[in-house]
């Protein structure tokens, strides 16, 4: 029994030798905490927050003040000139579909610059799918431009920006479902001069899921046009059940709202579907509860490492820019034990068993485990792969250390066939 919670006793006494070796890391993922609260804290007092900007409005939502307070709070936390958050914005693949639907146009072309894009967005930008409203179908042109090993090839980067007008640049920041790093925004900043020095014109937009409040800067911060990210993943904080989120410049924001409302009504469209508390709230809280995600990540990485599974990524010590946390377990039967463990280890539907299974948007069956109070919330614990060489485990979120903790000590117990001691 670990404090009354069953673990076997190998398991918990690993977990005390994890906990202790990332102390120094918590420490440090405290610090930045306290400075992306401070952040948010004066963005709330500077804005003149009330109980008033809570309140439900309903049909057009022409006269919505809370939500567009809401907004000014996102753009002065981020240092931007305005935001879009809506519930309208269903996740962070919508509201990146809704962005470059926006942005570009027939003959524009999209270049990624961190390489292949998560799966679901290769079907909206046509690489994958059979879809007839793909932007590939829509005209737009695509190209894509490799990492080398974890670096932006700046002179591939600058030579093809010297070729002809690219209209938009895109960086994911996270490593979606592929064995690269995940992006530092110091490297993205040198990304972004690279860009600029050569096409200023050109539109830099940041894929941002997962990364919110993970650093103490945001890629605003360091020159990007606009970035974008889901409600359900760090800013939310398990407070907003649905929702997306688009932040930069003023003239880009108008065109993302165009594409998801209609020309010339853009942002002033839109209910909040009494959802304006949960939003404020989460944002409010999603400092902490990213730093709690950290240190849930921190801790499993090393106790996978003092396990002998040491293909992690990142390692417990290293610098973190997302909060997804992989775990390459090279056996198929291996990763499904540990996303099963996950969902024990949940606080909901603990007693469901993940199967895998297919997914719309992907190419491989996927095992998918998230017992959380909003479905499919990455935020709270969760872990998911696709089942495919080399069977690499993609965990992410935890409301809470010690939640977060305890799940994944159960999935631990789980993979390795282990008995909690009664």
């Amino acid at each position: 029994m670990y404090f009354g919670y069953k673990v076997s006793d190998y398991t918990a006494k690993l977990a005390r030798q994890a906990e202790d070796d990332c102390r120094e890391v918590f420490r440090k993922i405290d610090e930045n905490a306290l400075a992306c609260s401070a952040k948010v804290l004066t963005a709330f007092q500077e804005c003149r927050v009330s109980t008033s900007d809570f309140i439900e409005i309903t049909g057009y939502g022409y006269t919505d003040s809370g939500r567009d307070k809401l907004e000014e709070v996102y753009a002065r936390v981020f240092g931007a000139e305005d935001a879009l958050v809506r519930p309208q914005l269903m996740s962070g693949t919508h509201a990146l579909a809704v962005t470059l639907g926006g942005l570009l146009k027939p003959g524009d072309t999209l270049l990624y610059i961190s390489g292949e894009p998560y799966d679901t967005l290769k079907s909206v930008i046509g690489t994958a799918g059979e879809s007839r409203n793909s932007l590939l179908k829509y005209g737009v042109n695509y190209e894509e431009i490799d990492l080398i090993g974890d670096e932006f090839d700046i002179e591939a980067i600058k030579a093809r920006l010297k070729e002809s007008y690219v209209k938009l640049v895109a960086i994911q920041r996270s490593r979606g479902y592929s064995q690269r790093k995940s992006l530092t925004i110091d490297k993205i900043e040198k990304a972004i001069k690279a860009v600029k020095e050569v096409s200023p014109k050109t539109v830099i937009m940041v894929d941002n899921c997962y990364g919110e409040f993970t650093e103490d800067r945001e890629p605003t911060d360091v020159g990007a046009d606009v970035f974008v990210g889901s409600m359900m993943k760090n800013l939310g904080a398990g407070f907003a059940v649905s929702g997306g989120y688009c932040v930069g410049r003023a003239d880009i924001i108008e065109d993302i709202a165009e594409r998801l409302t209609a020309p010339c009504v853009g942002k002033s469209l839109g209910a909040n579907f009494n959802q304006l508390a949960s939003f404020f709230k989460g944002f409010f809280m999603a400092p902490t509860t990213v730093a709690a995600t950290l240190k849930s990540m921190a801790f499993a990485a090393r106790l996978l490492e003092l396990a002998g599974y040491s293909d992690v990524s990142p390692r417990y010590d290293e610098e973190r820019t997302d909060i997804v946390q992989t775990i390459d377990l090279h056996d198929a039967d291996k990763l499904i034990k540990f996303c099963r463990g996950i969902q024990m280890g949940s606080p909901v539907e603990a007693y469901c068993t993940p199967e895998p299974g297919d997914m719309p948007g992907y190419p491989h069956p996927e095992i998918m485990a998230a017992g959380t109070f909003v479905t499919g919330a990455t935020n709270e614990l969760s872990c998911d792969g696709p089942l495919c060489p080399p069977f690499t485990a993609y965990m992410q979120g935890g409301l809470t250390y010690d939640y977060g903790k305890l799940g994944v000590m159960r999935a631990l117990d789980e993979m390795l066939d282990l008995s909690p001691i009664e």
